[in-house]
């Protein structure tokens, strides 16, 4: 008999690998694989799920608007594309013009192009960063074994260590037309910044009339308990106002949708006949991202993705063999003692009913649904010491 795996490998491109399980089903934060094991889900389709998996306000939104309208195309406006772009804009707080489309990466080749439309081409990027695989996204990507088999790319990109100001300030000068940015880095592991660096950057784009671009891809919707990581003062100081955001991820509860928000002159920069998409800013895509902003809103996801946080980092930090934990709200991440695989960490998860990723070594991080329990978060908490027993983990 054919094995998943089998058919998997013979059918599928090899991108990702063979995956080590097959998911059939999920309801909140727990999934269940083809075997009919159960999970507690702390990845969430890599901070994607914000509601969990088959969430019934999720479910009634996307039937509902699929009955009534499904496609139309940017030749029409819907009333869910125009609604979600008010909301979007207001929750940001100020004045912003919106552009849908349907991932993350394509959110970001939208932000490139209104760089290209300032006349000018140089970008500042930061070491360690992710801002997708498409080839404009790509070029901004610091690691450079995603880059070098896809050579030349868009050009005139430069990278700098992600936090430093100074580092920033002699890298960006006339002649850039933007700095690009995460909140903090999620592929890496989850990188955070000193408390003043969204500042420091706001102040040293303005002084170049270089815009300030945000990549909130992960960091956004609710991910750090603020409707934007930027606006988090837990992590940081003051206030400021980017030029341009990306958004994707959480945003859709697991519908693919994108969203480049522009402030200020920069919202003026496209034009007709300068960008499109065929699908972005769909009626079913909308209508899903209103249900999990209203539902975020209704249910006060915010302060309990700030609560349960607080609850997993205590508990964390209380394994010696984790030495550090990184992020805010529900974007953690973990440092292990050195010596601890990882990558045996992740089997032993697996083994012991648990879904967590390891984006770099020693590293160990977790996004899960917005809607994770205290009940969940304690679960895994209690089994994580036996998790890295299991590991070898001395």
């Amino acid at each position: 008999m054919t094995t998943w795996q089998e058919r998997y490998g013979a059918t599928l491109m090899n991108t990702f690998g063979v995956p080590k399980l097959m998911l059939a089903r999920g309801v909140g934060a727990h999934v269940w694989d083809a075997d009919g094991r159960e999970y507690i889900d702390l990845l969430g389709g890599i901070a994607v799920n914000s509601l969990g998996h088959a969430h019934p306000a999720l479910v009634s939104a996307v039937t509902e608007q699929l009955s009534t309208l499904g496609h139309v195309s940017n030749l029409f406006a819907s009333q869910p594309q125009i609604a979600l772009a008010e909301r979007l804009t207001g929750l940001l707080g100020h004045g912003a013009r919106v552009f849908f489309s349907n991932s993350g990466t394509e959110a970001n080749e939208a932000a490139f192009k209104v760089t290209r439309r300032t006349g000018r081409t140089k970008i500042v990027a930061t070491e360690d960063a992710f801002h997708g695989r498409t080839m404009g996204a790509l070029a901004l990507t610091a690691t450079e074994a995603y880059r070098t088999p896809f050579e030349p790319l868009p050009g005139d990109v430069v990278w700098v260590p992600f936090g430093d100001a100074e580092a920033l300030a002699a890298a960006v000068d006339d002649q850039t037309a933007a700095v690009v940015v995460e909140p903090l880095q999620g592929e890496a592991g989850v990188n955070v910044p000193p408390r003043d660096y969204l500042l420091q950057v706001r102040e040293i784009t303005a002084r170049h009339g270089a815009l300030m671009w945000l990549d909130e891809i992960q960091t956004g919707i609710g991910r750090t308990g603020t409707w934007f990581a930027h606006q988090n003062a837990d992590l940081f100081d003051g206030e400021v106002v980017p030029d341009l955001i990306t958004l994707a991820k959480g945003l859709g509860g697991g519908v693919p949708i994108g969203a480049t928000l522009a402030t200020g002159a920069a919202a003026e920069l496209l034009v007709p006949g300068n960008h499109g998409t065929t699908f972005g800013g769909n009626p079913i895509a909308t209508a899903a991202a209103l249900a999990v902003l209203d539902t975020i809103e209704a249910d006060d996801l915010l302060t309990h993705v700030s609560e349960l946080g607080a609850l997993l980092r205590k508990g964390l930090l209380a394994e010696p063999r984790v030495t550090e934990v990184r992020g805010s709200g529900l974007m953690l991440g973990l440092t292990l003692a050195d010596g601890v695989d990882t990558a045996k960490v992740l089997e032993a998860a697996y083994a012991a009913g648990f879904i967590i990723n390891v984006p770099r070594p020693s590293r160990i991080r977790l996004v899960p649904p917005l809607v994770l329990t205290v009940d969940d978060a304690e679960k895994f908490l209690a089994a994580f010491p036996a998790i890295l027993d299991e590991a070898g983990a001395a």
